[in-house]
């Protein structure tokens, strides 16, 4: 088995959101325009799209050959966006990708809830090293970032259905990673209570 390795945590930021934001400063340059490929016109989010594809793997990659290491939201996220980035180019049709999130939040959400039915916080095997709790503390954890997973799937299926392609990207660019930082945020009462001492 691979051993984990430490490396920058800034180099480690870089990678992991590095390509959204390029796809997010591409996407505002190219909205507004029209490329004619091999007699097929595609719009810009469309060739966005095909160049993000490349980006999240090799950044991945990168990320894997630097740490020796992959989280499993990482290899699934990876995975969604080759899969349906891919659906996207090759009907050029912009739903697939917008679909992405919704499907991994309903994957990490559905996990979630499989192991609350069966009495277990399987978050804590993903989280427990970097949040140490009680078992109560978990299982609350647990409950409520199955709400939170399922509440930003159903989310991201009203704004895509409903909003311009524009309001789309920058809800997925900045509504959501700012949605995951104020839930974590308002666990701090949480964490303080069922947190377990460093001893422990």
């Amino acid at each position: 088995m691979t051993e984990q390795r430490k490396i920058n945590p800034w180099l480690k930021t870089g990678l992991e959101l590095g390509p959204i934001v390029l796809f997010f400063a591409a996407y505002v340059k190219l909205k507004d325009r029209v490329f004619t490929i091999g007699g097929t016109d595609y719009d810009g989010f469309i060739l966005v799209t095909a160049a993000f594809i490349p980006l999240i793997l090799i950044s991945t990659g990168i990320l894997w050959k630097l740490t020796g290491h992959l989280s499993k939201m990482q290899i699934v996220t990876a995975v969604l966006v080759t899969v349906f980035g891919g659906l996207s180019v090759w009907l050029n049709d912009d739903r697939f990708f917008k679909m992405k999130p919704t499907l991994i939040y309903l994957l990490f959400g559905g996990i979630l809830g499989i192991g609350l039915l069966r009495g277990q916080s399987w978050l804590r095997h993903v989280m427990e090293e970097l949040v140490p709790l009680d078992d109560e503390g978990w299982m609350k954890l647990t409950r409520r970032l199955c709400v939170f997973f399922l509440a930003l799937a159903v989310a991201n299926e009203v704004i895509w259905r409903t909003q311009p392609t524009e309001t789309w990207v920058y809800f997925k660019t900045f509504g959501l990673t700012a949605a995951l930082f104020v839930f974590f945020i308002a666990q701090s009462r949480l964490f303080r209570d069922h947190g377990l001492e460093d001893g422990k």
